[in-house]
């Protein structure tokens, strides 16, 4: 009963760290997509340069560990002149890294479509990024769905590396709470049910989502 009580009391708290995970992920997912998007469509270019470009992007930020490339990002610029605050930090680190991943779903999303598509916009007399645009593109976002939406759900998880360059979001809040009253049990514990809570509710909206799409086909 006590520990429920001080976990009520800190509530407050933990809460208003909730919603800057949430504003981090939401953030993170807007600027991942268009990224991702760009890099995605650099690599089914029949243009080399831009082929390698993007192959090069994800090749990097998919091999590189997220909390590597945060540190670098946060404590390894500054020598180089370069200085952020922790939240643009965290949002351009999460963003980049997320943009390679999305990057990887959207093109299969885009390969996915049938080639007889592409064909017969062409035959109109469209150019091949008018076919992208107006054909390709917009047939494959049902198709997207399933994998941005566990996309989403790890960005939110990943949000949590963000307290390694002091960002004060929900970890980083219950970290601070727990090492000042030397409450980790319970702290961590609510942390723990926050996390789960989110990434449920985050599910439930991708699967109607998911299914109400699917019903329109």
């Amino acid at each position: 009963m006590e520990s429920i009580i001080y976990i009520l009391e800190k509530m407050p708290l933990l809460l208003k760290a909730t919603l800057v995970t949430i504003e981090l992920t939401v953030l993170a997912i807007v600027f991942g997509t268009m990224i991702g998007l760009i890099i995605a469509l650099a690599k089914i270019s029949k243009f080399r340069i831009l082929n390698s470009i993007g192959s090069f992007y994800t090749w990097v930020f998919r091999g590189i560990p997220l909390l590597v490339q945060l540190i670098f990002l946060y404590f390894a610029l500054p020598y180089f002149g370069v200085e952020m605050d922790p939240f643009p930090c965290a949002v351009l680190g999460l963003s980049l890294c997320g943009g390679a991943y999305i990057a990887e779903i959207i093109r299969a999303g885009i390969l996915s479509i049938d080639n007889g598509q592409m064909e017969a916009a062409l035959s109109l007399g469209m150019s091949h990024a008018q076919a992208m645009r107006r054909v390709i593109i917009p047939q494959t976002y049902r198709r997207l769905i399933p994998p941005m939406g566990n996309e989403f759900i790890t960005l939110t998880k990943d949000t949590s590396l963000v307290s390694v360059i002091t960002m004060k979001e929900l970890l980083r809040q219950g970290q601070l709470i727990a090492s000042a009253d030397y409450k980790s049990f319970e702290m961590y514990g609510a942390v723990a049910v926050i996390y789960l809570i989110l990434t449920t509710l985050f599910t439930v909206v991708f699967n109607k989502l998911e299914n109400r799409l699917a019903l329109m086909e």
